[in-house]
């Protein structure tokens, strides 16, 4: 009875502490960024240049309420450079066909327009590394990130 009772409580623990995967506030997770290196000489996403820095966050929400929708509130991705300390939004783009209940993606985040060196002069190599939340239709806000692999950003 005694060890019944204990197995009891350790299940009912470990049950009540797990936390739900989809909320009514979005929540974010940080998957990559590609490409992790670039020189500040050549130019982003030009033809013959690099290819732009893409940020891959994953994205659950469980009513579903995130993308555009014309002429009504969207949803929109907060990226942060905590170097440079300069802020873009992005709108999601039209989801209409593929939301739902216990909504789940992953999210590519152009990120050419933070793209910017720190105050110290050249030569060097910054390491870029972005804070990024996402606000749904309701303006629920998600979780707050870090990216965890930095951009190099060679000058």
């Amino acid at each position: 009875m005694r060890y019944t009772l204990l197995i009891f409580i350790v299940v009912l623990g470990s049950t009540a502490c797990k936390k739900d995967k989809f909320t009514t506030a979005p929540q974010i997770k940080y998957k990559s960024v590609n490409p992790s290196t670039l020189s500040g000489h050549i130019p982003i996403g030009t033809p013959g240049g690099q290819a732009p820095p893409i940020l891959t966050i994953h994205v659950t929400d469980s009513e579903g309420d995130i993308g555009f929708v014309d002429n009504a509130d969207s949803a929109y991705i907060f990226v942060k450079n905590l170097l440079a300390n300069t802020k873009d939004s992005f709108k999601f783009p039209d989801l209409r066909g593929v939301t739902g209940k216990n909504f789940e993606c992953d999210v590519d985040i152009n990120v050419t327009s933070l793209m910017q060196q720190g105050p110290r002069p050249a030569p060097k190599t910054d390491s870029l590394f972005f804070e990024i939340y996402v606000k749904d239709f309701a303006k629920n806000k998600s979780n707050t990130i870090v990216s965890g692999d930095p951009v190099l950003f060679v000058f």
